[in-house]
């Protein structure tokens, strides 16, 4: 039997911000431990959802951001300095879309959006 996602409601699987995964699955996915993610946790990079049974759920996003970490602790970077470099390279990606969105609304190219 195939089911589709009513129109009214997003598909969750499409969600990059749906908590999908489990701790093990996104360890897995992400190559590292999940002590690895718990560090994460609690240096605030990220904080995954809570399942009813209070188990730890991550989303695409933030096993993305957790691979972003992963590099740089690879590479030598202290954890926190890590996470640190992380959330400022999300700010400046940020700044620089809202940057470019203001510019193109000066120009006339397009509305500015209320994001």
């Amino acid at each position: 039997m195939t089911t589709t996602a009513s129109p009214d409601t997003p598909d969750k699987l499409d969600d990059d911000d749906y908590p999908a995964y489990t701790m093990g699955r996104a360890a897995e996915m992400t190559g590292t431990t999940p002590g690895f993610l718990r560090a994460l946790g609690e240096h605030r990079l990220i904080t995954p959802l809570r399942s009813d049974g209070g188990h730890r759920r991550y989303s695409r996003y933030q096993l993305r951001i957790a691979m972003r970490a992963r590099d740089l602790v690879d590479q030598g970077t202290p954890i926190e300095a890590a996470c640190r470099i992380v959330v400022l390279e999300d700010q400046l990606e940020e700044a620089l879309r809202l940057n470019e969105q203001l510019r193109r609304s000066r120009h006339g190219q397009e509305p500015p959006s209320d994001t």
